[in-house]
């Protein structure tokens, strides 16, 4: 899968229920290029997503952490839709 066809998979999943590693749930809403966690305030850029995405297969969120902003909400978000 290419990131651009997974970011159309992200922006049609807005709204559903995510798990983090923790097992706290997740669902989001999508403003333009960015993400909104309901867990936080924190804006998650698609470009974040992308960095994350070009490090898959990933065995959780702290291989991301130094990378992207929000990395367990980022993981848990990729790693439920790279599996389908």
């Amino acid at each position: 899968m290419e990131f651009p066809e997974l970011w159309e998979q992200i922006k049609a999943h807005e709204g559903q229920v995510f798990y983090t590693v923790r097992g706290k749930e997740l669902r989001y809403t999508v403003q333009g290029n960015t993400i909104i966690p309901s867990r936080t305030r924190y804006q998650l850029s698609r470009a974040d997503f992308e960095k994350a995405f070009q490090q898959m297969p990933l065995s959780g969120p702290g291989q991301i952490s130094s990378l992207v902003r929000g990395s367990s909400y980022i993981y848990a978000i990729l790693s439920a839709l790279c599996r389908n």
